[in-house]
């Protein structure tokens, strides 16, 4: 009998989760903690889907762990301007710069590749983060396939491990919402209770 596409799409999923370097996220959860510690800001970046799970993981961190935390595609007039005006590929980078990024904040990314310049997929990741280490802010993500130039040079950065080369946007983006629904519920991180698990 053949399977489901749900059914092998779930147990891709699961398989997935066997995998998670939960050593990773643990180390995530450490630099975050003191990111918070030291009065730092928290920086999201992705596109597309990823730039979506930016603005999700803003709230949760700004309003569950207590973190200063943005994202530039939320700034909707900013984000069409520079890439007007200056390219797509500066955006990140030239929001990051204004905002003055500094040795106390960290650039969390959210891609399904992690950014190249030898392929130009994700310029614009790829010259924030090094701008990042210029500047010697924390860098950290989860990020699938190879994990890109972003695995290169994070302190520490979950990949999502690749099940089916078909299927690995979708898994790549609903991965970023576990891990982060994962470092918000975290110990060492969460500050603020959810709302429908304080009320009785």
């Amino acid at each position: 009998m053949t399977m489901s596409y749900s059914k092998q799409h779930l147990r891709e999923a699961s398989q997935i989760i066997s995998q998670i370097d939960t050593d990773a996220v643990e180390k995530i959860a450490t630099l975050l903690a003191k990111v918070r510690e030291q009065g730092g800001r928290l920086f999201f970046l992705g596109v597309g889907g990823s730039a979506g799970n930016c603005s999700h993981a803003v709230n949760d961190f700004r309003k569950i762990v207590g973190i200063e935390s943005y994202a530039p595609t939320d700034n909707v007039s900013e984000l069409t301007a520079r890439t007007n005006d200056e390219g797509w590929d500066t955006v990140f980078v030239e929001w990051l710069r204004t905002s003055r990024l500094g040795n106390k904040d960290a650039v969390f990314v959210f891609s399904v590749g992690g950014g190249s310049l030898e392929k130009n997929v994700s310029p614009n990741l790829v010259k924030a983060l090094q701008f990042a280490r210029e500047v010697g802010a924390g860098i950290t993500g989860v990020v699938g396939r190879d994990g890109g130039f972003t695995a290169t040079v994070a302190d520490v950065c979950v990949i999502v491990p690749t099940v089916n080369p078909e299927t690995i946007t979708p898994h790549s983006e609903a991965f970023q919402a576990v891990i982060w629904h994962l470092l918000v519920s975290h110990p060492a991180l969460k500050t603020y209770d959810t709302k429908w698990e304080s009320t009785r």
